[in-house]
């Protein structure tokens, strides 16, 4: 043995030796702030990340996003899951949380609208999607992802538009549905599936896949997106960093990042 080795096996044991003691000093917690918890649809992602980054780096206080689709988060909701901000993809799944008394009143508002978008994995050539679109022949024997079709909004969308157009009843057999819009996103951006149903702004925020096609707005109800505060169990009202996040979510600069991402405003 040389030298050097042994010189390399001391150093090594020194190293193993001293990570195995060595643990990850404990952050002081007391008086921290509370994270404020959002509970967002899944195609807010891309923006949402963008908006609550800027505001803790300005303000220091810690936010949590969970993202999903808008049934599972209201029903969570529904369940006593602990949030203190609801932002929808769609005004129904709001009005099941409203009706159950968990928003704090006065403080809800159709905030965004996005329309929806047939994409492709394969570069494709857009155009409005009718009755003369065949669409089962351009699945050439693949799955047409989409949203969970009877509780995931850009599913409920899509299933009515291709109704609409009388283009349902030939693909429904070939629809692969996923848990959100964002995960049929990702079956089309990997090959998995060759199209899929999803919002303007997913296709946007997803360099691999190409927008294949658009539907008219009259082939299903106008997407819009409820934000609300959230009534929190034990406490009177909501917190000051909320209802700051709250303002945040509709200040010029948030609504600059919404618009660079395809949201469209919604007229109060």
């Amino acid at each position: 043995m040389t030298v050097r080795f042994w010189a390399v096996l001391v150093l090594i044991l020194t190293l193993a030796v001293g990570l195995a003691f060595w643990r990850p000093p404990v952050a002081d917690t007391e008086g921290a702030a509370d994270p404020v918890v959002v509970f967002a649809a899944a195609s807010l992602k891309t923006a949402l990340d963008a908006i609550t980054a800027d505001f803790s780096a300005q303000t220091g206080q810690r936010v949590v996003v969970s993202y999903a689709g808008s049934g599972a988060l209201a029903r969570q909701i529904l369940q006593g899951a602990p949030a203190d901000i609801f932002f929808s993809a769609a005004p129904e799944w709001m009005d099941v949380v409203d009706a159950a008394g968990h928003l704090v009143a006065g403080t809800r508002l159709d905030l965004l609208g996005n329309a929806l978008v047939l994409v492709s994995h394969a570069p494709a050539t857009p155009q409005e999607i009718g009755k003369e679109f065949d669409l089962k022949a351009r699945l050439a024997g693949g799955k047409l992802a989409m949203a969970l079709t009877e509780a995931v909004p850009a599913g409920q969308y899509g299933k009515a538009a291709l109704q609409s157009v009388s283009l349902w009843d030939e693909v429904a057999a070939d629809v692969a549905e996923a848990d959100n819009v964002r995960a049929a996103l990702a079956l089309v951006a990997l090959g998995e599936a060759p199209l899929g149903i999803v919002y303007a702004t997913d296709a946007r925020a997803e360099p691999r896949v190409h927008v294949a096609g658009w539907f008219a707005g009259e082939s299903h109800k106008a997407i819009r997106y409820p934000v609300a505060l959230l009534r929190r169990d034990g406490l009177a009202e909501q917190s000051d960093a909320a209802r700051a996040l709250f303002a945040a979510l509709r200040a010029p600069a948030a609504r600059a990042i919404f618009a660079a991402q395809g949201f469209t405003e919604v007229a109060p």
